[in-house]
């Protein structure tokens, strides 16, 4: 593994297409746009859900698009699509897994109205996503072991680094009116009352009929068995697509099928030090 992940600004990425130039063009001259959105999330908190959700409101529930334009291509990751980011035209769609403080200052510094969409997730669904996911994709590092991936996940030597560095980040613009928090669960116990709050926060009202078929055509099932959003057509550099799919099982709470009850505890303990401040509540508490 050595050699093939460095550290930016205390983050660890990985060489395979992540690149310190890149990520200080990113920070420091990517110029956002007022009627940019942002899809934003640490990996495995439902980037790619929100993406599809995102995508089928853009078209009012019709899945023309997603099914025909790659959701990367759709939604680009600013930290490493930059070329496809910067040729987008408005109003762009984008994503990124970057945390706060390696996002571009263009929005910090500005009164821009970009919007941001943070999606986070029960941190335990995360860790378990997130070891399964880091077995089949090569932008991070394999597992040894759960007990090792666990303290590796909890002291933020992991690829976007501390879980608790981003959510804390970015809940800290939870007041901004240009901010939209939601959680996994949420989009889980309601999705068309989730699909409705979103699209009043984008200023894009649909008729029920149109949020009934952004929900059907955002499903985990629809989704896949979308070879435009199932990253099936994800290129064997960084995928090893016999070990796994990345849409594993779309589902809340599979934590309590994988983590002992010693390994809950220590997550618990962390994880009260950490939020204790926040002045938040979510479905997971």
């Amino acid at each position: 593994m050595a050699g093939q992940f460095f550290t930016h600004k205390g983050v660890m990425f990985s060489t395979l297409d992540y690149l310190p130039d890149t990520l200080s063009y990113v920070e420091n001259e990517f110029q956002v746009r007022d009627d940019d959105v942002f899809n934003i999330t640490y990996p495995k908190s439902g980037s790619t859900w929100m993406l599809e959700i995102l995508s089928l409101i853009r078209c009012e529930g019709d899945p023309g698009w997603v099914r025909s334009v790659l959701n990367w291509d759709r939604a680009p990751w600013v930290e490493y699509h930059l070329e496809t980011a910067l040729k987008y035209p408005p109003p762009r769609l984008l994503s990124s897994h970057l945390p706060i403080q390696l996002f571009p200052k263009s929005f910090q510094h500005s009164k821009a109205k970009v919007r941001i969409i943070y999606t986070l997730r029960c941190l335990k669904d995360v860790l378990v996503s997130l070891y399964h996911f880091s077995q089949i994709l090569h932008f991070f590092k394999t597992p040894e072991s759960l007990d090792s991936f666990i303290e590796d996940f909890l002291s933020g030597n992991v690829v976007y680094g501390s879980w608790f560095n981003h959510v804390t980040g970015w809940l800290g613009l939870k007041d901004n009116e240009n901010f939209f928090c939601i959680s996994y669960e949420e989009l889980q116990q309601d999705p068309h009352g989730s699909v409705r709050r979103i699209c009043h926060f984008l200023g894009k009202e649909l008729s029920e009929k149109q949020v009934d078929a952004v929900v059907e055509n955002a499903s985990f099932q629809s989704m896949k068995g979308n070879k435009m959003s199932n990253f099936s057509q994800m290129s064997d550099k960084y995928m090893d697509h016999e070990k796994g799919e990345l849409l594993r099982k779309g589902t809340c709470g599979d934590w309590r099928n994988n983590l002992s009850e010693v390994q809950s505890q220590r997550f618990d303990t962390v994880y009260r030090e950490w939020m204790q401040g926040l002045g938040m509540t979510f479905p997971w508490d």
